[in-house]
């Protein structure tokens, strides 16, 4: 029997809906969001939307038509950063409603024919696991190796993005909208709770670069870790792997601190068990053998810890400020006696370059294959219906590190 071209163009149709084109069909389910059948992508996807402080709404939008050079990404997990808990709780940046999120990691479900390769030159398929770090809106000639290393504040980030007509634009969400000229890389060869680490350590990892400038950090120096939340930990976890085996943190903390140890330091200081700054700095001091620190990095947000901190680093000594992502306050110091006199050396870090995220993706695996429990961090995970209590948590700072995950089969 002879077959028409319109039941051609029929069964390739629905051949191509089957596979989940982009005209597959969806089904209601019983919450009233966008399913598909197995396998296939449906028309809508979950956006949790920052619609005012402290107040998510999970929303429904269209997932838009993939072009050429976009990648459409299911969302697996993404961390909480302290810049969402910021955002959710004072929105500093002005971007209320907003789609939060970018730590986050997926799986490409669909792509345009000129996505070949990603931001390092490694082949991109269909089902791969991927992160995002930077659009290059503002300096499209930033690249890779790019000399001038510039940080990431000179780009656009999915996760800090005005609200468009894509909506799809945090990492906290089932679908993420990747466009060209996003910076995107294969990490399939990580687990899935290394992925939602890679952000935060990348921050980590710049800090170590930006504190090698100096000369001062070696094997054998003693350095001091000011602050045991997600950022300091994974500080002593990134020296480590370094090499570098003579650290003391500092925290308030008796659990951070015992975590602390786990992921490499090897003297804590507990600042509740020692009353003013000079009784602190003898501590410091007594558990380097009675030296100070070669080296500090100070990882609080806190102006009164910034203070102290000089006191901890000997005359010659280094110092990296990272803990002021935002704008924490003034912080007083002396500027004789701390920094001229004992001609300290110090830089500060902000982010992270492009760079740093394929020095991460190694840490990450030299961290897991030397013992450090590095994915430990992550204390909470929370489905996406549940994003407001994930951000609540983190601001209560009942855990450490805290995630928003798709739950299996989701």
């Amino acid at each position: 029997m002879a077959v028409n071209e319109k039941d051609v163009e029929l069964i390739v149709k629905q051949i191509l809906d089957q596979m989940g084109g982009a005209g597959s069909s969806a089904v209601s389910s019983p919450s009233g969001f966008g399913k598909a059948a197995s396998g296939s992508i449906p028309k809508t996807a979950r956006v949790a939307m920052l619609v005012e402080k402290e107040r998510f709404e999970v929303k429904e939008f269209p997932i838009p038509e993939v072009g050429d050079d976009d990648i459409l990404v299911k969302v697996e997990g993404c961390g909480v950063c302290g810049t969402d808990a910021h955002e959710f709780k004072r929105d500093p940046f002005g971007l209320i409603p907003v789609a939060l999120g970018h730590e986050g990691t997926g799986e490409i479900v669909k792509m345009g024919k000129n996505v070949k390769k990603d931001s390092a030159g490694k082949d991109l398929h269909i089902g791969d696991k991927v992160v995002t770090c930077m659009i290059f809106k503002d300096d499209p000639e930033i690249t890779m190796f790019d000399l001038n290393k510039q940080n990431v504040g000179a780009a656009d980030v999915y996760g800090l993005l005005p609200d468009d007509d894509v909506h799809l634009n945090g990492w906290f969400s089932d679908y993420i909208f990747i466009r060209g000229g996003s910076t995107v890389f294969n990490v399939s060869d990580l687990d899935l709770d290394s992925r939602v680490l890679i952000e935060p350590s990348a921050v980590l990892v710049h800090a170590v670069e930006r504190a090698k400038t100096t000369g001062i950090l070696r094997f054998n120096s003693r350095v001091a870790v000011q602050g045991c939340g997600p950022i300091g930990l994974l500080c002593i976890a990134v020296l480590r792997t370094m090499g570098i085996e003579n650290i003391t943190a500092v925290d308030g903390n008796a659990q951070r601190l015992e975590f602390a140890k786990r992921l490499g330091a090897n003297q804590t200081v507990n600042f509740n068990d020692h009353k003013g700054i000079e009784a602190l700095t003898k501590a410091v001091e007594d558990s380097f053998g009675g030296h100070l620190a070669d080296f500090a990095f100070q990882c609080t947000g806190n102006p009164m810890a910034h203070a102290n901190i000089y006191k901890f680093i000997r005359n010659g000594g280094g110092l990296c400020e990272l803990g002021f992502f935002v704008n924490g306050g003034d912080a007083t110091i002396n500027p004789h006696f701390d920094l001229c006199s004992k001609e300290i050396n110090l830089v500060g870090s902000w982010v992270y370059t492009l760079r740093d995220y394929g020095t991460t993706f190694d840490f990450l695996k030299r961290a897991k294959g030397i013992g450090l429990p590095v994915t430990e961090l992550i204390t909470h995970k929370f489905p996406l219906e549940q994003i407001n209590d994930a951000l609540k948590t983190n601001l209560a700072m009942t855990g450490l590190k805290i995630a928003v995950i798709t739950p299996p089969g989701a």
